[in-house]
């Protein structure tokens, strides 16, 4: 039995890293999702750093006859390791304040559905999430209760 070759082990787990990125993708919250989007970049990372083929003990610099090293990928990666950088914490940043305004880190702002807010009980909680009309904060702040209004008022 051949051992494999270095190509298939990097391609393989740049496939694992790739999956697992989806995985986090799909994930309802946000954390989750920037650690996918970061893992799959880096999983392009690798996958352009290996598109420069894999030598070892080649010189990247040319000097004199014999295989040598392409340093364009090396470049390219360096340059999309430090975009990575500022674009994960940019995006860290937007989830952070989306949490601040939201109250939420899920990615489509709704809540669980198992989680119960403090202070609301689990039977009436449940029966606001079966309806879809949204409680009315009128009727928990005693809004229009008492004698009737008049008109023109």
């Amino acid at each position: 039995m051949t051992a494999p070759s270095m190509e298939l082990l990097v391609a393989t787990g740049i496939g694992w890293v790739v999956a697992v990125g989806i995985y986090l993708m799909l994930r309802g919250r946000s954390f989750p999702v920037v650690l996918g989007l970061t893992l799959i970049g880096y999983a392009v990372n690798v996958f352009i750093f290996s598109m420069g083929r894999l030598w070892s003990g080649a010189p990247p610099i040319l000097t004199g006859d014999g295989a040598v090293a392409d340093p364009l990928p090396q470049a390219l990666v360096l340059t999309a390791i430090v975009i990575g950088f500022a674009t994960t914490g940019f995006v860290i940043e937007m989830a952070l304040r989306s949490r601040h305004e939201g109250g939420s880190d899920h990615v489509d702002g709704r809540p669980d559905a198992s989680a119960t807010p403090p202070g609301v009980a689990a039977a009436g909680h449940s029966a606001a999430l079966a309806s879809d009309n949204p409680p009315d904060p009128r009727a928990a702040a005693g809004v229009g209760r008492g004698a009737p209004q008049e008109a023109g008022r």
